[in-house]
């Protein structure tokens, strides 16, 4: 299938229009229309090479919605027309323990992400969403609900599960108190599906600035980390904090503020962190973990729940060709939104 998209050639070059190939339909296949698809800050990482090496040129793009347009001969949950989404990954061996579990993310043979991996039978390098079609294996397609606004789905299947998932597996519920650090991509769907689930949401940050917005999406405030005396007086509050700094920071700071048996996730950084003091985690049973997206299940599930709930991500919808210019502002900014790419100015 011919198709075309936005690809990086190197590191650090502006993406430009880039024609390629999708494979021809395995039968378990499904082939869709990009409608929409989310910009993530690790797309930004990726085509930069700040994760190492990668195999350009490269199309990036792992939140995306869009339209059935054709199946494989032995597919059977989807059909032509349907409405249809594809996360951070698009295959997995499905044979092992993980995979068996529903937690395709974590396959102990490793799973495909949605770009610049090789596929799983040919060892071609798997293409993303900033194009106008993609074709998947029927069991990495999600289902859109009917309720929700397709220009608004797109960075749920990132930016969403990333946050729902651990929110899911510590057991957030009516009156958990859960902490968020960093009000940006992450960040605000974190406040907004804790909120949802009926926890008290508190945003740490390190100002003050973004207060009103952290109040409008359901937090009860921001605590700022720079001052002394407040982070003091909210030391053992908080059940669990999602911590969705995408840099390299100090964690200390933070895990005070756990209650005793309360975990500190890390959702937004990959690489080293400043070295952990042991003091508090010891004397307050506390923990420091980390969190990958969310299996095919927990992913669907999370989509049924923002329909339920009228949870969507605060989004700035963009042209195709203003990509570079979104990828500058989040190199420069801490975005409290997504920006989300309407494929339909894809020529």
């Amino acid at each position: 299938m011919k198709t075309v998209g936005y690809a990086a050639h190197s590191e650090n070059e502006a993406l430009k229009p880039y024609h390629f190939e999708r494979r021809e339909l395995r039968p378990n296949d499904v082939a869709i229309e990009i409608t929409y698809c989310g910009v993530c800050h690790s797309d930004l990482h990726t085509v930069n090479g700040d994760w190492g090496p990668q195999p350009y040129p490269l199309v990036p793009g792992h939140e995306i919605v869009g339209i059935v347009t054709s199946v494989g001969s032995e597919t059977s949950k989807y059909k032509v027309g349907d409405r249809v989404a594809v996360g951070c990954m698009v295959d997995s061996c499905q044979e092992c323990q993980h995979c068996h579990d529903g937690e395709e993310q974590y396959c102990q043979n490793g799973m495909t992400p949605t770009y610049g991996a090789p596929d799983r039978l040919t060892g071609d390098i798997t293409q993303g969403g900033y194009s106008k079609h993609i074709v998947v294996r029927e069991e990495f397609v999600l289902r859109v609900p009917e309720s929700l606004d397709m220009s608004r789905t797109a960075p749920i299947l990132c930016a969403g599960i990333t946050t729902y998932s651990p929110l899911r597996t510590w057991n957030v519920t009516k009156g958990s108190r859960v902490g968020v650090i960093g009000l940006g991509g992450l960040g605000h769907m974190a406040v907004k599906l804790a909120v949802a689930m009926g926890a008290e949401v508190t945003v740490i940050s390190r100002s003050t600035n973004k207060e009103q917005q952290a109040k409008e999406i359901g937090a009860k405030g921001i605590l700022a980390s720079t001052d002394a005396e407040a982070m003091k007086a909210a030391a053992s509050s908080l059940d669990l904090i999602i911590d969705t700094v995408p840099t390299k920071h100090d964690v200390n700071i933070y895990t005070p503020l756990l209650a005793l048996d309360g975990s500190l996730v890390i959702v937004g950084q990959i690489g080293p962190l400043e070295e952990p003091m042991t003091l508090p985690l010891i004397f307050g049973r506390r923990r420091i973990a980390g969190s990958l997206i969310g299996g095919i299940a927990e992913t669907q599930e999370l989509l049924d729940f923002c329909a339920e709930h009228d949870v969507y991500p605060e989004c700035e919808m963009i042209r195709m060709d203003e990509i570079n210019h979104a990828f500058e502002q989040l190199e420069s900014g801490d975005l409290a939104h997504r920006f989300v790419i309407d494929m339909s100015t894809l020529a």
